[in-house]
């Protein structure tokens, strides 16, 4: 369980990382940046430790976006057309979160 749970945590990481790569270029503030990365660092977390029975990027999906929920209504007063494109990424980084961390634990914990 502990391999599984670094590889969530890891592959929340990346996750983070290149949720951070527009947010850099766009100069946001720094707390915008520790909030999402450790928002996709938490959801690598919940992906790997959730028992959902469904298909692996749907579980990604719906985490992710379950997570996103709190901060929408934050941003979405300030920005509220910010959040479409946050929603976007968010699907498309949750799916492949979702399809990746389980393609990842099959391969190293049946190793």
């Amino acid at each position: 369980m502990k391999k599984k749970i670094f590889i969530g945590l890891f592959c929340g990481f990346v996750a983070g990382i290149i949720d951070l790569i527009p947010m850099l270029i766009q100069k946001l503030t720094w707390e915008a940046n520790l909030a999402a990365l450790s928002m996709w660092i938490i959801i690598g977390f919940f992906i790997t430790t959730s028992q959902i029975k469904i298909n692996s990027s749907l579980k990604g999906i719906l985490i992710s976006v379950l997570c996103l929920i709190p901060s929408s209504f934050i941003i979405g007063r300030k920005e509220p057309y910010s959040l479409i494109p946050i929603l976007i990424i968010t699907i498309v980084l949750g799916s492949m979160l979702g399809f990746f961390i389980q393609r990842l634990t099959k391969t190293i914990i049946s190793n």
